[in-house]
């Protein structure tokens, strides 16, 4: 599937031809709310109804409000979701997100595509 322009620009959604969702950021991406809810009713629109594993490369974003940092906490179509960063900021940002909020699937942060693919595709949880 060609990946689908979201938030307004600031990145691209996908289905790819595994069942993975992929959610790529633009360089230099800040986060606002309305980036968030965009990307997740697209990415719940592509699974019409469906719940994927979802890859989410967070190696081009700059930094999250405090506002987007909220929207984490809401349900869309990801049955599991890895957050692939490559930089300190990125792993700041993936943890703080996992801590301080009730996630509503398992969410991980990765440095490694690979290591993250296989987490995704493993048996669905139970």
């Amino acid at each position: 599937m060609k990946p689908i322009t979201v938030d307004g620009g600031k990145g691209t959604v996908e289905l790819s031809d595994k069942g993975v969702l992929r959610l790529l950021r633009k360089p230099g991406t800040v986060l606002e709310a309305a980036d968030v809810h965009a990307a997740m009713a697209k990415v719940n629109e592509l699974a019409d109804g469906a719940e994927y594993p979802m890859l989410i490369d967070m190696s081009n974003t700059q930094a999250v409000t405090r506002q987007a940092k909220s929207v984490f906490s809401l349900k869309c179509a990801a049955s599991r979701i890895a957050l692939l960063g490559s930089s300190p900021v990125n792993r700041v940002i993936a943890n703080f997100a996992m801590a301080r909020r009730t996630l509503p699937c398992p969410t991980r942060f990765f440095t490694s595509r690979t290591e993250a693919m296989n987490w995704l595709l493993q048996a669905p949880l139970p």
